[in-house]
Protein backbone atom coordinates (compact mmCIF):
# COMPACT_ATOMS: atom_id res chain seq x y z
CA UNK A 1 0.00 0.00 0.00
CA UNK A 2 1.77 3.65 -0.85
CA UNK A 3 2.64 5.09 2.44
CA UNK A 4 2.96 8.57 1.65
CA UNK A 5 1.41 11.50 -1.34
CA UNK A 6 1.39 15.02 -2.56
CA UNK A 7 3.68 16.79 -0.31
CA UNK A 8 5.20 13.61 1.86
CA UNK A 9 1.60 13.17 3.74
CA UNK A 10 1.49 9.30 4.53
CA UNK A 11 -1.82 7.83 5.00
CA UNK A 12 -1.69 7.82 8.84
CA UNK A 13 -1.82 11.74 9.12
CA UNK A 14 -4.68 12.09 5.83
CA UNK A 15 -6.86 9.57 8.57
CA UNK A 16 -5.35 11.36 11.32
CA UNK A 17 -6.14 14.96 9.78
CA UNK A 18 -10.04 14.04 8.63
CA UNK A 19 -10.74 12.17 11.63
CA UNK A 20 -9.89 15.38 13.98
CA UNK A 21 -11.71 17.96 11.89
CA UNK A 22 -14.50 15.59 10.95
CA UNK A 23 -15.00 16.76 7.56
CA UNK A 24 -12.81 15.86 4.13
CA UNK A 25 -13.02 19.26 2.41
CA UNK A 26 -11.17 20.91 6.06
CA UNK A 27 -9.02 18.06 6.18
CA UNK A 28 -8.02 19.09 2.45
CA UNK A 29 -7.77 22.60 2.81
CA UNK A 30 -5.31 22.10 6.39
CA UNK A 31 -2.95 19.50 4.70
CA UNK A 32 -2.76 21.89 1.34
CA UNK A 33 -4.31 19.77 -0.80
CA UNK A 34 -7.01 19.62 -3.38
CA UNK A 35 -10.48 18.04 -2.23
CA UNK A 36 -11.36 15.97 -5.46
CA UNK A 37 -6.87 14.39 -4.81
CA UNK A 38 -8.14 13.54 -0.94
CA UNK A 39 -11.12 11.61 -2.50
CA UNK A 40 -8.78 9.93 -5.16
CA UNK A 41 -6.16 8.61 -2.20
CA UNK A 42 -8.82 7.32 0.16
CA UNK A 43 -9.76 5.21 -2.86
CA UNK A 44 -6.83 4.20 -3.60
CA UNK A 45 -5.70 3.47 0.28
CA UNK A 46 -9.58 1.27 0.12
CA UNK A 47 -8.60 -1.01 -2.68
CA UNK A 48 -5.26 -1.15 -1.81
CA UNK A 49 -6.08 -2.07 1.37
CA UNK A 50 -9.05 -4.95 0.47
CA UNK A 51 -6.63 -6.74 -2.32
CA UNK A 52 -3.57 -6.96 0.73
CA UNK A 53 -5.92 -8.14 2.77
CA UNK A 54 -7.65 -10.71 0.46
CA UNK A 55 -3.93 -11.87 -0.06
CA UNK A 56 -3.02 -12.15 3.66
CA UNK A 57 -5.97 -14.05 4.32
CA UNK A 58 -6.78 -16.45 1.00
CA UNK A 59 -4.76 -19.57 1.96
CA UNK A 60 -6.40 -18.90 5.61
CA UNK A 61 -9.97 -19.80 4.37
CA UNK A 62 -8.69 -22.36 1.88
CA UNK A 63 -7.01 -24.72 4.47
CA UNK A 64 -10.56 -24.74 6.64
CA UNK A 65 -11.77 -28.19 5.66
CA UNK A 66 -15.28 -28.15 6.65
CA UNK A 67 -16.53 -25.48 4.30
CA UNK A 68 -15.76 -24.79 -0.09
CA UNK A 69 -14.98 -21.53 0.16
CA UNK A 70 -15.37 -19.66 -3.30
CA UNK A 71 -14.57 -16.06 -2.52
CA UNK A 72 -14.92 -13.21 0.31
CA UNK A 73 -16.08 -9.72 0.19
CA UNK A 74 -15.26 -7.16 2.76
CA UNK A 75 -17.10 -3.86 3.81
CA UNK A 76 -14.51 -1.27 4.77
CA UNK A 77 -14.47 1.99 6.26
CA UNK A 78 -12.76 4.13 3.98
CA UNK A 79 -12.12 6.75 6.69
CA UNK A 80 -10.66 4.54 9.55
CA UNK A 81 -9.57 1.13 7.12
CA UNK A 82 -11.81 -0.87 9.89
CA UNK A 83 -13.72 -3.64 8.70
CA UNK A 84 -17.35 -3.05 8.76
CA UNK A 85 -19.20 -5.96 7.54
CA UNK A 86 -17.49 -9.16 5.92
CA UNK A 87 -19.42 -11.88 3.25
CA UNK A 88 -17.97 -15.45 2.91
CA UNK A 89 -19.07 -17.05 -0.37
CA UNK A 90 -18.70 -20.81 -0.76
CA UNK A 91 -19.31 -23.10 -3.41
CA UNK A 92 -22.70 -25.33 -2.66
CA UNK A 93 -22.71 -27.83 -5.20
CA UNK A 94 -18.62 -28.60 -4.70
CA UNK A 95 -20.15 -28.30 -0.75
CA UNK A 96 -22.96 -30.96 -1.23
CA UNK A 97 -20.43 -33.07 -2.70
CA UNK A 98 -17.70 -33.03 0.28
CA UNK A 99 -20.86 -33.72 2.32
CA UNK A 100 -21.49 -36.45 0.78
CA UNK A 101 -18.31 -38.15 0.39
CA UNK A 102 -17.69 -37.48 3.89
CA UNK A 103 -21.15 -39.60 4.98
CA UNK A 104 -19.85 -41.89 2.39
CA UNK A 105 -17.22 -42.95 4.02
CA UNK A 106 -18.46 -42.96 7.56
CA UNK A 107 -20.86 -45.34 6.29
CA UNK A 108 -18.36 -47.94 4.65
CA UNK A 109 -16.57 -47.63 8.18
CA UNK A 110 -18.59 -48.70 9.95
CA UNK A 111 -21.12 -50.60 7.57
CA UNK A 112 -18.27 -52.88 5.54
CA UNK A 113 -16.17 -55.14 7.13
CA UNK A 114 -13.78 -57.19 4.26
CA UNK A 115 -16.22 -60.00 2.64
CA UNK A 116 -15.28 -63.45 3.59
CA UNK A 117 -15.15 -65.60 0.45
CA UNK A 118 -18.34 -67.73 -0.21
CA UNK A 119 -18.28 -71.50 -0.95
CA UNK A 120 -17.83 -72.23 -4.19
CA UNK A 121 -20.86 -74.59 -5.96
CA UNK A 122 -19.36 -78.47 -5.87
CA UNK A 123 -20.34 -78.39 -10.27
CA UNK A 124 -20.92 -76.00 -13.05
CA UNK A 125 -21.59 -76.11 -16.85
CA UNK A 126 -18.43 -74.38 -18.31
CA UNK A 127 -20.39 -73.70 -21.38
CA UNK A 128 -22.69 -71.13 -19.80
CA UNK A 129 -22.67 -67.95 -18.43
CA UNK A 130 -25.66 -66.19 -16.47
CA UNK A 131 -26.33 -62.18 -16.92
CA UNK A 132 -28.04 -60.86 -14.38
CA UNK A 133 -29.48 -57.76 -15.75
CA UNK A 134 -30.43 -54.82 -12.78
CA UNK A 135 -32.01 -51.28 -14.41
CA UNK A 136 -32.81 -48.61 -12.35
CA UNK A 137 -33.71 -49.52 -8.56
CA UNK A 138 -33.73 -46.30 -7.55
CA UNK A 139 -33.27 -47.08 -4.04
CA UNK A 140 -34.34 -43.92 -1.40
CA UNK A 141 -36.94 -43.06 -3.78
CA UNK A 142 -40.84 -42.79 -2.87
CA UNK A 143 -43.48 -43.38 -4.53
CA UNK A 144 -46.84 -43.16 -3.07
CA UNK A 145 -49.45 -45.50 -4.52
CA UNK A 146 -52.72 -43.55 -4.12
CA UNK A 147 -50.65 -40.56 -6.01
CA UNK A 148 -48.75 -42.83 -8.86
CA UNK A 149 -51.88 -45.13 -9.71
CA UNK A 150 -49.00 -47.76 -9.22
CA UNK A 151 -47.39 -49.54 -6.33
CA UNK A 152 -45.72 -48.24 -3.41
CA UNK A 153 -41.77 -47.92 -3.46
CA UNK A 154 -39.57 -46.56 -0.31
CA UNK A 155 -36.28 -47.64 0.81
CA UNK A 156 -37.21 -50.99 2.75
CA UNK A 157 -39.48 -52.18 -0.52
CA UNK A 158 -36.95 -50.92 -2.29
CA UNK A 159 -34.17 -53.69 -0.46
CA UNK A 160 -37.06 -56.54 0.13
CA UNK A 161 -37.96 -56.87 -3.47
CA UNK A 162 -34.18 -56.28 -4.91
CA UNK A 163 -33.31 -59.55 -2.16
CA UNK A 164 -36.38 -61.47 -2.97
CA UNK A 165 -35.34 -60.83 -6.85
CA UNK A 166 -32.11 -62.31 -6.61
CA UNK A 167 -33.13 -65.24 -4.37
CA UNK A 168 -35.40 -66.25 -7.00
CA UNK A 169 -33.65 -65.58 -9.89
CA UNK A 170 -30.50 -67.45 -8.72
CA UNK A 171 -33.08 -70.67 -7.87
CA UNK A 172 -34.44 -70.60 -11.79
CA UNK A 173 -31.07 -70.05 -13.90
CA UNK A 174 -28.88 -73.27 -14.63
CA UNK A 175 -25.56 -74.22 -12.94
CA UNK A 176 -23.49 -71.79 -15.25
CA UNK A 177 -19.88 -71.48 -14.34
CA UNK A 178 -20.12 -67.79 -14.60
CA UNK A 179 -22.65 -65.19 -13.51
CA UNK A 180 -22.36 -61.63 -14.81
CA UNK A 181 -24.56 -58.83 -12.89
CA UNK A 182 -24.90 -55.71 -14.85
CA UNK A 183 -26.31 -53.11 -12.50
CA UNK A 184 -27.55 -50.89 -15.72
CA UNK A 185 -26.99 -47.39 -12.92
CA UNK A 186 -29.58 -45.11 -11.12
CA UNK A 187 -29.30 -47.81 -8.01
CA UNK A 188 -29.64 -45.09 -5.66
CA UNK A 189 -32.40 -42.84 -6.52
CA UNK A 190 -29.82 -39.68 -5.08
CA UNK A 191 -26.31 -38.73 -5.36
CA UNK A 192 -25.82 -36.31 -2.02
CA UNK A 193 -27.17 -34.42 1.10
CA UNK A 194 -29.58 -32.65 -0.91
CA UNK A 195 -32.04 -35.07 -2.62
CA UNK A 196 -32.24 -34.04 -6.27
CA UNK A 197 -30.25 -34.89 -9.46
CA UNK A 198 -26.79 -33.96 -10.11
CA UNK A 199 -26.92 -32.32 -13.08
CA UNK A 200 -30.56 -30.07 -13.64
CA UNK A 201 -30.89 -29.78 -9.68
CA UNK A 202 -34.72 -30.97 -9.63
CA UNK A 203 -36.16 -31.83 -6.69
CA UNK A 204 -36.66 -35.82 -6.00
CA UNK A 205 -39.03 -37.42 -3.94
CA UNK A 206 -37.32 -39.02 -1.46
CA UNK A 207 -37.97 -41.16 2.46
CA UNK A 208 -34.15 -41.12 3.73
CA UNK A 209 -31.08 -39.48 4.49
CA UNK A 210 -28.09 -40.47 2.76
CA UNK A 211 -25.96 -42.22 4.71
CA UNK A 212 -28.43 -44.38 5.57
CA UNK A 213 -29.21 -44.81 1.81
CA UNK A 214 -25.68 -45.65 1.79
CA UNK A 215 -26.01 -48.07 4.26
CA UNK A 216 -28.86 -50.08 2.30
CA UNK A 217 -27.45 -49.43 -0.54
CA UNK A 218 -23.64 -51.05 -0.06
CA UNK A 219 -26.12 -54.04 1.94
CA UNK A 220 -28.63 -54.98 -1.08
CA UNK A 221 -25.78 -55.28 -3.71
CA UNK A 222 -23.73 -57.07 -1.11
CA UNK A 223 -26.29 -59.33 -0.87
CA UNK A 224 -26.91 -60.04 -4.73
CA UNK A 225 -23.23 -60.86 -5.14
CA UNK A 226 -23.05 -63.13 -2.20
CA UNK A 227 -25.84 -64.98 -3.74
CA UNK A 228 -24.59 -65.37 -6.81
CA UNK A 229 -20.95 -66.20 -5.32
CA UNK A 230 -23.01 -69.20 -3.87
CA UNK A 231 -24.45 -70.33 -7.45
CA UNK A 232 -21.06 -69.55 -9.38
CA UNK A 233 -17.69 -70.27 -9.56
CA UNK A 234 -16.81 -66.51 -11.05
CA UNK A 235 -18.90 -63.82 -10.36
CA UNK A 236 -17.77 -60.36 -12.78
CA UNK A 237 -19.66 -57.19 -11.79
CA UNK A 238 -20.36 -53.94 -13.86
CA UNK A 239 -21.81 -51.45 -12.42
CA UNK A 240 -23.05 -48.41 -15.12
CA UNK A 241 -22.33 -44.82 -14.46
CA UNK A 242 -25.90 -42.99 -14.85
CA UNK A 243 -27.36 -39.81 -14.33
CA UNK A 244 -29.02 -40.18 -10.89
CA UNK A 245 -25.59 -41.26 -8.47
CA UNK A 246 -22.23 -41.24 -10.73
CA UNK A 247 -20.27 -40.03 -7.45
CA UNK A 248 -21.60 -42.99 -5.94
CA UNK A 249 -21.50 -44.95 -8.68
CA UNK A 250 -17.95 -44.68 -8.74
CA UNK A 251 -17.39 -44.92 -4.59
CA UNK A 252 -19.46 -48.37 -5.31
CA UNK A 253 -17.05 -49.62 -7.77
CA UNK A 254 -13.98 -48.81 -6.26
CA UNK A 255 -15.35 -49.75 -2.76
CA UNK A 256 -16.29 -52.98 -3.84
CA UNK A 257 -13.03 -53.78 -5.57
CA UNK A 258 -11.67 -53.51 -2.57
CA UNK A 259 -13.92 -55.09 -0.32
CA UNK A 260 -13.72 -58.84 -2.70
CA UNK A 261 -9.91 -58.23 -3.55
CA UNK A 262 -8.74 -61.18 -1.35
CA UNK A 263 -11.70 -63.23 -3.45
CA UNK A 264 -10.07 -65.12 -6.80
CA UNK A 265 -13.72 -66.17 -7.96
CA UNK A 266 -14.96 -62.33 -8.15
CA UNK A 267 -13.92 -59.45 -10.12
CA UNK A 268 -15.03 -56.04 -10.47
CA UNK A 269 -14.96 -53.82 -13.30
CA UNK A 270 -13.40 -50.32 -11.95
CA UNK A 271 -13.04 -48.94 -15.27
CA UNK A 272 -14.16 -44.53 -15.34
CA UNK A 273 -15.43 -44.54 -18.68
CA UNK A 274 -19.60 -44.51 -18.76
CA UNK A 275 -19.60 -47.80 -21.44
CA UNK A 276 -18.36 -51.03 -20.37
CA UNK A 277 -17.78 -54.45 -22.17
CA UNK A 278 -17.29 -58.50 -21.11
CA UNK A 279 -16.52 -61.40 -23.11
CA UNK A 280 -17.68 -64.89 -23.12
CA UNK A 281 -16.10 -67.25 -25.79
CA UNK A 282 -17.84 -66.19 -29.17
CA UNK A 283 -20.05 -63.60 -27.05
CA UNK A 284 -19.26 -60.11 -26.60
CA UNK A 285 -21.81 -58.08 -24.38
CA UNK A 286 -22.09 -54.40 -23.49
CA UNK A 287 -23.89 -52.22 -21.27
CA UNK A 288 -24.58 -49.03 -20.78
CA UNK A 289 -26.94 -47.20 -18.35
CA UNK A 290 -28.65 -45.01 -21.42
CA UNK A 291 -28.08 -41.39 -20.59
CA UNK A 292 -25.58 -39.79 -23.18
CA UNK A 293 -26.46 -42.42 -25.97
CA UNK A 294 -29.91 -43.97 -27.84
CA UNK A 295 -30.71 -47.02 -28.34
CA UNK A 296 -29.95 -46.95 -31.89
CA UNK A 297 -26.41 -45.16 -31.62
CA UNK A 298 -25.30 -47.54 -29.31
CA UNK A 299 -24.09 -50.23 -31.51
CA UNK A 300 -21.90 -47.94 -33.42
CA UNK A 301 -20.22 -47.00 -30.36
CA UNK A 302 -20.07 -50.10 -28.73
CA UNK A 303 -18.07 -51.52 -32.00
CA UNK A 304 -15.99 -48.43 -32.17
CA UNK A 305 -14.77 -47.81 -28.78
CA UNK A 306 -14.64 -51.86 -28.16
CA UNK A 307 -13.27 -52.56 -31.68
CA UNK A 308 -10.70 -56.09 -31.16
CA UNK A 309 -13.46 -57.77 -28.75
CA UNK A 310 -15.85 -56.69 -31.57
CA UNK A 311 -13.92 -58.12 -34.17
CA UNK A 312 -13.29 -61.19 -31.83
CA UNK A 313 -16.68 -62.63 -31.51
CA UNK A 314 -19.44 -63.44 -33.34
CA UNK A 315 -22.41 -62.95 -31.28
CA UNK A 316 -22.71 -59.84 -29.88
CA UNK A 317 -25.30 -58.37 -27.31
CA UNK A 318 -25.54 -54.30 -25.65
CA UNK A 319 -27.99 -53.81 -22.80
CA UNK A 320 -29.08 -50.40 -21.24
CA UNK A 321 -31.52 -48.58 -18.96
CA UNK A 322 -32.61 -45.26 -17.86
CA UNK A 323 -36.04 -45.15 -19.61
CA UNK A 324 -37.49 -47.78 -17.47
CA UNK A 325 -39.59 -49.58 -20.15
CA UNK A 326 -38.75 -52.31 -23.15
CA UNK A 327 -37.10 -52.00 -26.51
CA UNK A 328 -35.00 -54.54 -28.47
CA UNK A 329 -33.15 -53.11 -31.48
CA UNK A 330 -31.43 -55.52 -33.82
CA UNK A 331 -28.90 -54.33 -36.69
CA UNK A 332 -26.22 -55.56 -38.68
CA UNK A 333 -23.72 -55.70 -35.58
CA UNK A 334 -25.12 -56.54 -32.63
CA UNK A 335 -29.10 -56.79 -30.79
CA UNK A 336 -29.47 -53.87 -28.19
CA UNK A 337 -31.89 -54.10 -25.45
CA UNK A 338 -33.44 -51.57 -23.59
CA UNK A 339 -34.41 -52.73 -19.61
CA UNK A 340 -37.46 -52.19 -17.67
CA UNK A 341 -37.05 -51.51 -13.70
CA UNK A 342 -38.11 -53.60 -10.69
CA UNK A 343 -39.20 -50.19 -8.89
CA UNK A 344 -42.28 -48.65 -8.99
CA UNK A 345 -43.33 -45.35 -10.49
CA UNK A 346 -42.68 -42.20 -8.98
CA UNK A 347 -44.61 -39.19 -9.44
CA UNK A 348 -42.79 -37.48 -11.74
CA UNK A 349 -43.13 -40.39 -13.98
CA UNK A 350 -46.70 -41.25 -13.15
CA UNK A 351 -47.65 -37.54 -14.06
CA UNK A 352 -45.69 -37.69 -17.16
CA UNK A 353 -47.24 -40.99 -18.56
CA UNK A 354 -43.98 -42.66 -18.31
CA UNK A 355 -46.08 -46.16 -17.44
CA UNK A 356 -44.97 -49.37 -18.10
CA UNK A 357 -44.60 -53.35 -16.85
CA UNK A 358 -42.08 -53.93 -14.31
CA UNK A 359 -39.94 -56.34 -14.52
CA UNK A 360 -35.98 -57.62 -14.35
CA UNK A 361 -34.48 -60.65 -16.37
CA UNK A 362 -31.45 -63.00 -16.21
CA UNK A 363 -30.18 -64.22 -19.75
CA UNK A 364 -28.43 -67.50 -20.41
CA UNK A 365 -25.70 -67.05 -23.04
CA UNK A 366 -23.61 -70.06 -24.27
CA UNK A 367 -19.97 -69.22 -25.25
CA UNK A 368 -20.58 -70.77 -28.71
CA UNK A 369 -24.09 -70.25 -29.62
CA UNK A 370 -25.33 -66.53 -28.18
CA UNK A 371 -28.17 -66.30 -25.98
CA UNK A 372 -29.67 -69.71 -24.71
CA UNK A 373 -32.39 -68.81 -22.34
CA UNK A 374 -33.64 -66.34 -20.15
CA UNK A 375 -35.90 -65.94 -17.30
CA UNK A 376 -37.80 -62.58 -16.24
CA UNK A 377 -39.36 -62.00 -13.11
CA UNK A 378 -42.20 -59.47 -12.36
CA UNK A 379 -42.24 -57.87 -8.85
CA UNK A 380 -45.61 -59.52 -7.94
CA UNK A 381 -44.15 -63.01 -8.69
CA UNK A 382 -42.07 -61.75 -5.36
CA UNK A 383 -44.76 -62.06 -3.17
Amino acid sequence: MKQSGPKGITDKQLIAAIEELGDKTAAAAYLGMNRRTLARRLERMREGRSADQRRGERVEFNEREDEVFKGRSVLWNPVTGEEKLEWIKTDRDKQKQLEALKEAAEALKSEIPKADPEPAPKSSNDDLCACYVLSDAHIGMLAFEEETGGDNWDTDIAEETLSRWIGAAVDAVPDAHTGLLIQLGDWLHFDGMVPETPTSKHALDTDTRFQLLVRVAIRTLRRVISMMLRKHQHVHVIMADANHDPASGAWLREMFAVLYEDDPRITIDTSADTYYAFQWGDVSIFAHHGHKAKIGSLSSIFAGKFRELFGATTYSYAHVGHLHHQQLKEDTMMITEQHSTLAAPDAYAAKGGYISKRSASTIIYHRKFGEVGRTTIRPEMLL
